[in-house]
């Protein structure tokens, strides 16, 4: 079969990670400006304004949101594995250290309250985000400081008191001063809010030099935080009365909330507290929102309220929180933090124990559900990992759970060819990790997502390329894959198909290969929606406010994963049944 995969167009990329790696080898410190000029180089579509003196307000957004508020302080970022390798390095009390968070990622991070920040890393991939987004932001930073030095910005800073918005007059100035335009400043005063001056001026008095020490980075190191992230999940399962490496296993990869509101229908019991909440306080501008649904009927309730619930449990709703987690519970919901070690946390949900009545009535529609009742299986859902940390955690799963019965992805990806908020559902993936390209029988087509979405479109049988990171990519890079047909570009899909490979296959998984999966003896499924447009200017998530926006697509994937799900399980139970119903010979 004649192949063709794309074999150009990526040096200037594959310079830059050549650099990094070859910096984090050393045993000290090393600092970010010695990456500037190679992160320039590469002209990532994440960052096409990289070069220029004015500020790229879309990269420094992208970069801002996926690390934590206290990176304004950091001057030294400290990446490992486990809490052993923090302790054995010196970090002796890093598990002290306060925990902060970041809105774009999911990761364990750790701040000493003065210049160091300690990172928890899964995988090679976090450190293929991570520094060119640390790399970027450092750029963008000190662009800004330069521009802050001109006299008319340090005294609109100096004369300027307090915190309060910018007026319309403010927002003009200020952001001619800064050489962009007043909407690119009024988005950097929303990300930045309600210390959205003060942290100018912090930008006014220093610029950013950033080091990087690596404490441990060899693949046994990822594979034993691995190991010791699925034996928490085990001891908590176990303390349940579990055992998920003896039971039938349904593996979803998706978030922490999506399936939990489609299963625990906490957000209709709470929908009066909910609509009260927005009336009053108008969060994302949703009452706008709400107001609609009530004049239509293609929009969804339930999802406006699970959009909600997020918002409201956000503002520290703690009775609510504990009367959902009560629920979660009583429906056979298990949920799995890592205390120790990296910030992937699960879900372990009882079929057998879910509550009929409290189900998105979508799950159930012309399913009869009754026999879920006697169900042994257990649904594994985990807050989808980032690149190659994909295939460490379903390589431990499927090592040591012996009935995987299927195998569901949810995921973003950035599209060449749909709009921000299509699905697209791939059955050809070029991996770039292992440069092998899989085919494989999608389990779903358009038809089980799209009468979940009221807006946009579904597109089955489509062809995804798994990159290396978001920021590793380049308008050569993509025009490359496009010319080939591929237009979905995402993260998880390669690693995790090297991982069902080996789930059945007698070996490691090959590599710069055709890899046909069609013989896989358990269902496999991609889900992608679209989050991002790179061969679009500025059209990504970094750029604007998806957030609401994301809610429909969540919710039609959860929605086909879940009565995916149902329907296998109900098939896999009436076949025990009948089997059980036979006289014994």
């Amino acid at each position: 079969m004649e192949r063709t995969v794309p074999r150009t167009g990526g040096e200037e990329i594959h310079l830059f990670m050549r650099t990094y790696y070859s910096l984090l080898r050393s045993s000290g410190t090393f600092q970010i400006e010695t990456l500037v000029e190679t992160h320039i180089a590469m002209e990532s579509s994440l960052h096409i304004g990289a070069a220029d003196l004015r500020p790229d307000v879309s990269a420094l957004i992208y970069s801002a949101l996926r690390l934590p508020e206290a990176i304004r302080y950091v001057s030294q970022v400290v990446l490992a594995q486990t809490e052993k390798s923090f302790v054995e390095a010196g970090y002796q009390d890093v598990a002290a250290w306060e925990r902060v968070t970041a809105p774009g990622r999911r990761r364990r991070k750790h701040y000493d309250g003065d210049r160091t920040l300690a990172i928890y890393i899964v995988s090679r991939s976090d450190i293929d985000d991570l520094i060119p987004t640390l790399t970027a932001y450092q750029l963008e930073w000190n662009k800004l400081n330069l521009l802050l030095q001109n006299g008319a910005a340090r005294e609109f800073l100096q004369q300027r008191a307090g915190d309060a918005p910018l007026t319309e007059e403010e927002t003009h100035s200020l952001a001619d001063l800064l050489k962009m335009s007043a909407h690119d400043l009024r988005r950097l005063e929303l990300i930045w809010r309600p210390r959205f001056l003060e942290t100018l001026r912090q930008i006014a008095r220093e610029r950013k030099d950033i080091g990087i020490r690596m404490i441990s980075g060899s693949l046994s190191d990822y594979r034993r935080a691995t190991a010791a992230w699925w034996e928490q999940l085990s001891q908590v399962a176990e303390q349940a009365g579990l055992d998920p490496e003896q039971c039938p296993i349904y593996f979803v990869s998706s978030n922490t909330h999506s399936i939990v509101n489609l299963l625990t229908g906490f957000a209709q019991r709470y929908e009066e507290n909910l609509v009260d909440y927005v009336k009053a306080y108008n969060p994302d501008e949703l009452l706008d929102e709400y107001e609609d649904i009530q004049r239509t009927s293609y929009k969804s309730m339930e999802n406006f309220l699970y959009y909600v619930l997020g918002k409201y449990l956000g503002d520290g709703k703690s009775q609510a929180l504990q009367q959902l987690r009560h629920d979660e519970r009583s429906a056979g919901i298990l949920r799995v933090s890592n205390p120790h070690g990296f910030d992937i946390e699960a879900q372990v949900i009882q079929p057998g124990r879910l509550r009929p009545e409290w189900l998105d009535s979508r799950l159930t529609a012309d399913l009869d559900t009754s026999l879920l009742a006697e169900s042994d299986a257990l649904i594994l859902n985990i807050d989808y990992p980032l690149g190659v940390a994909a295939y460490e955690i379903l390589s431990r799963i499927t090592e040591r759970c012996h009935r995987i019965q299927g195998v569901y992805i949810m995921g973003k990806a950035a599209t060449l060819n749909a709009r921000i908020g299509d699905v697209m559902l791939p059955n050809v993936v070029h991996d770039e990790h292992s440069q092998n390209t899989y085919l494989f029988g999608n389990c779903f087509t358009a038809a089980d997502v799209r009468p979940y979405m009221a807006r946009g479109s579904v597109l089955d049988n489509q062809k995804a390329v798994t990159c290396l990171g978001t920021f590793l990519q380049n308008p050569g890079y993509m025009s490359i894959f496009y010319r080939e047909g591929y237009s979905d570009i995402e993260m998880e899909a390669g690693p995790y198909l090297s991982a069902v490979y080996e789930a059945f296959r007698p070996r490691r998984h090959p590599e710069n290969e055709i890899v046909n999966l069609y013989a896989v003896p358990f269902d496999v499924g991609f889900l992608h929606y679209a989050s991002d447009t790179p061969m679009k200017t500025g059209h990504n998530l970094g750029a604007g406010s998806l957030n609401y926006l994301g809610v429909e697509p969540t919710y039609a994937t959860a929605i086909a994963i879940l009565r995916r799900i149902f329907k296998q399980e109900l098939a896999r139970l009436r076949v025990v049944r009948n089997v059980a119903l036979q006289p014994q010979v």
